[in-house]
């Protein structure tokens, strides 16, 4: 008699949820994922903070732009392509929006207070079942995570979720921050304690001219080093590998799998089609 299960399986399309910053993703850190995801047939969701649209950093469009601390082009005229086609396109369009399907925690202040947490806790584990259909979790990098991904307590929930089903959780650049900063809430501790990362490393920082979509603030210096938090938030029997020098920079220590930075997109997706249809667990330390 046929394995009637194991044919659901066999046909059951890959999908993948992709998180996009409304203030801006890096075009590269999107279609290098969004590429082998393709390839391979996935059906991709994308989500964002509140529902807008998300749109790509105008310099990551520009394979003329010189990335001031590598002092060369790091977007290819073949990605930059790429990107604008994204970004012309209607894939981006009607996000999901994580106000609304991802519960927000109540001020301890709040009037009636335990009502409210047990509603939370109520709404989060319907969140959880509405997960249940996705196979894996993509943050996309840029400058744009810093203002509305890394701190967002929906955006930890949303990856919380992802790591109690022993889903894959993939970030990239800044979106790795993400992952530093999402805690259970009653340890605090953080979900890359003890787990190895890559992410943005101090060379690559910008000493001027950090600037988002959606605002006409351009900042010096990121407002934070994201290799000093992921150095601290994974904890003595964890590592960041910052591998500056190398070209190429890319952890999977699962779930999480992590990517430094722009020119390691392709390998990141790459990876992840590993670790979901090759059972990788560990690559790049």
């Amino acid at each position: 008699m046929p394995d009637i299960n194991r044919s659901h399986r066999r046909l059951k399309v890959t999908h993948i949820l992709i998180v996009l910053s409304e203030y801006g993703y890096w075009a590269e850190e999107l279609v290098g994922p969004l590429s082998a995801f393709d390839e391979r047939g996935y059906r991709v969701t994308f989500a964002t903070p509140t529902g807008k649209r998300a749109h790509a950093l105008p310099p990551s469009l520009d394979a003329e732009y010189v990335d001031p601390p590598l002092g060369r082009s790091v977007t290819t005229a073949e990605v930059a392509a790429l990107g604008r086609a994204v970004e012309s396109g209607n894939r981006l369009d009607n996000p999901r929006s994580l106000v609304g399907w991802i519960p927000e925690r109540p001020y301890t202040s709040a009037p009636d207070y335990l009502r409210k947490l047990e509603e939370y806790h109520r709404s989060l584990e319907q969140a959880d079942n509405d997960l249940q259909e996705y196979d894996a979790l993509l943050i996309v990098g840029g400058s744009g995570p810093i203002v509305d991904l890394a701190n967002n307590e929906r955006v930890h929930d949303l990856i919380l979720s992802f790591v109690r089903a022993g889903k894959p959780v993939g970030a990239e650049c800044y979106g790795v921050a993400c992952l530093a900063f999402a805690r259970d809430w009653d340890d605090r501790k953080s979900l890359i304690r003890g787990k190895h990362v890559t992410g943005h490393c101090k060379e690559y920082d910008y000493k001027d001219g950090t600037g988002f979509l959606g605002t006409d603030f351009v900042m010096g210096p990121p407002p934070y080093p994201l290799e000093y938090i992921l150095r601290d938030a994974t904890g003595p029997e964890g590592a960041y590998h910052g591998n500056f020098g190398k070209p190429l920079s890319v952890i999977v220590d699962f779930p999480f799998i992590t990517g430094r930075s722009t020119p390691d997109s392709f390998l990141t997706g790459q990876k992840m089609v590993e670790v979901l249809e090759e059972g990788l667990t560990r690559f790049g330390w």
